[in-house]
Parts: structure tokens; C-alpha cells; sequence
């Protein structure tokens, strides 16, 4: 891949999130923190889910693959932040850079597509529970999967290639904590318009069809709600959903407005803020939001801590 660039530049300088020797001490212990949750976090779920043939459904599925998924999002930035604290050097080769940025948009587009099939789950299961097991088989479980990775690894794979064939011109200081597709053009002192052009053309379609897609389930499902008379059963259906929907916008919230919102509005510290949020935050989050709360999923990993560790809950 380093074949694109011929302006020599060999290696860019990742600044991180603050210069101050205190606040990089502070965040160093905040993000390993965050990082461990969310490994343990994660990896917990999904050896419950295997562990418990009662989870081997369509809903639980999607959440072991959208665990993965986050344990592999996180691992993409965290480590080499991590190791950039520990030896004071905050540089990354530039083919390093490019592996970097292919990764993180690749499993940032599986979670948007597994977002969606969660809600599409959803869908079925609360407007139509009487023909659920006929639409929600494993076939179309691992074909939605399959679709969710071969577009995510298309998206990606086209910016990082029409990556390489940009130059550098001396300047390789990123103002973020990890090789981020958008401060990474700006450094870019060739034409980077047909990239532009891609973020919007192909990049676009990764975010904007998934949440269209979780917009229109949500609107068959609020409508469904609507027709039980029973006020248990809707606030247990609008529980659910508010989980759910609390992480959807807090991913499609942050990664619209700093990949898709007019670039004068940009503020540097703002657009890191919010992928912090939607980088670290929510894949921490999830195991919390999506199965700490649900009593099948208590009993799977009260079993799993049990059976693995010797442990009574």
C-alpha cells in the first residue's frame, strides 16, 4: 500500500487527546479501564450465548457477532493509543496508518449493519411473533451477517485503496488519537476529491441505510405498540426499544456529525469527543444496555461464572 504515497513521508504523528503530562496519565488509566470492560464485558456475552443453548435464537445471534465486533472496533484504536502513552512516542508507520483506518471503518460499518438487524429482529418479533420462526431463520440470520461484513469490507477496502494514491507533503501531525479517515485527507496535499466523493457515495449508504432501516422497523413496531391494551406489555415492549434506540442514537448521532455534517461546523476537540463516544464508550456500553438487563442473559452468565469458575452468585 505504500506504493501511493511518494512524497517520503514515511510515518505520521498521532497527538492524542491532551499535551498535558497529568491529563495523559489520566486518560492512559481511563481508556485501559474502558478497554478492559470492554473485552470482558463482551466476551462474557458471547461465550454465555454459546454456552446456553436457551440463547442460540436470531435476537441472541446478532448480539454475540455485534460483541465481537466491538471487542474488534475497540482493539483497532485503544492498544496502540495505550502503547503510545507507555513509550512517549505517539508516531505510526504510514502503511500502519492505512491498516488502521481499514480496520476501524470495517467494523464501524458491520456495527451499523448489526444494529439494523437487531431492529429488524425486533420488527418481527413484536408485528409479526406468529410467523417469527418461519422469517427469522439461522439461513437468513447468517445471510444478514454475511451481507452486514461483505459490505462493511467493500466500504472499507475503497477509501483505504483510494488512500494510497494520495501524496503527503511533509506535514504528518494528526490532531486525534488514532488514523482517522478525516483528519487523515486533510493532510493529504493532492487532489482528494474523488475521496470526498466516496465518503459520500459509498461511505454515506454504510450509515444512512442501516439507520433508515431502524427508523422504518421502529415506526411498525411504535404502531404495533399502539394496538395493546394491556400497560404492562407496552412498557415492557417500550423498554426494550429505549435500550436499543439509546445506543442507536448515540452511534448514529456521533458518527453523522463528525463524517457527514458541514466541514466550517467542525471543531477539532468536538469531533474527538464525540468519536470517543461512539469508539469507546458505546461498545462498552452495549453489554450493559443489551444483556445485563435481561433475566435470560443474568442466568446464562450466572451459569457460565459458575460452571468456569467455581463462583455462586
Amino acid at each position: 500500500m505504500e506504493g501511493g504515497n511518494q512524497s517520503g513521508v514515511s510515518e505520521f504523528i498521532l497527538l492524542g487527546l491532551s499535551d498535558e503530562p497529568e491529563q495523559q496519565r489520566l486518560l492512559f488509566f481511563l481508556f485501559l479501564l474502558m478497554y478492559l470492560i470492554t473485552g470482558l464485558g463482551n466476551l462474557l456475552i458471547m461465550m454465555a450465548i454459546i454456552s446456553d443453548p436457551h440463547l442460540h435464537t436470531p435476537m441472541y445471534f446478532f448480539l454475540s457477532n455485534l460483541s465481537l465486533a466491538d471487542i474488534c472496533f475497540t482493539s483497532t484504536t485503544i492498544p496502540k493509543m495505550l502503547n503510545n502513552h507507555i513509550s512517549k512516542n505517539r508516531t505510526i508507520p504510514y502503511a500502519g496508518c492505512l491498516t488502521q483506518v481499514f480496520f476501524f471503518i470495517l467494523f464501524g460499518g458491520i456495527d451499523s449493519f448489526l444494529l439494523t438487524s437487531m431492529a429488524y429482529d425486533r420488527y418481527v418479533a413484536i408485528c409479526a411473533p406468529l410467523h417469527y420462526n418461519t422469517i427469522m431463520t439461522p439461513k437468513v440470520c447468517v445471510l444478514l451477517v454475511l451481507v452486514s461484513w461483505s459490505w462493511a469490507i467493500t466500504n472499507s477496502l475503497t477509501h483505504t485503496v483510494l488512500l494510497t494514491r494520495l501524496s503527503f507533503c511533509g506535514h504528518n501531525q494528526i490532531p486525534h488519537f488514532f488514523c482517522d479517515l478525516s483528519p487523515f485527507l486533510k493532510l493529504a496535499c493532492s487532489d482528494t476529491y474523488i475521496n470526498d466523493l466516496m465518503v459520500y457515495t459509498v461511505g454515506a449508504p454504510t450509515v444512512f441505510l442501516p439507520f433508515i432501516g431502524i427508523l422504518i422497523s421502529y415506526a411498525h413496531i411504535f404502531m404495533a405498540v399502539m394496538k395493546i391494551s394491556s400497560v404492562i406489555g407496552k412498557q415492557k415492549v417500550f423498554s426494550t426499544c429505549a435500550s436499543h434506540l439509546t445506543v442507536v442514537c448515540l452511534f448514529y448521532g456521533t458518527v453523522i456529525g463528525v463524517y457527514f455534517s458541514p466541514t466550517s461546523t467542525h471543531i477539532a476537540q468536538q469531533d474527538i469527543a464525540a468519536t470517543v463516544l461512539y469508539t469507546v464508550v458505546t461498545p462498552m456500553l452495549n453489554p450493559f444496555i443489551y444483556s445485563l438487563r435481561n433475566k435470560d442473559m443474568k442466568g446464562a452468565l450466572r451459569m457460565l461464572i459458575i460452571r468456569k469458575l467455581g463462583f455462586t452468585l
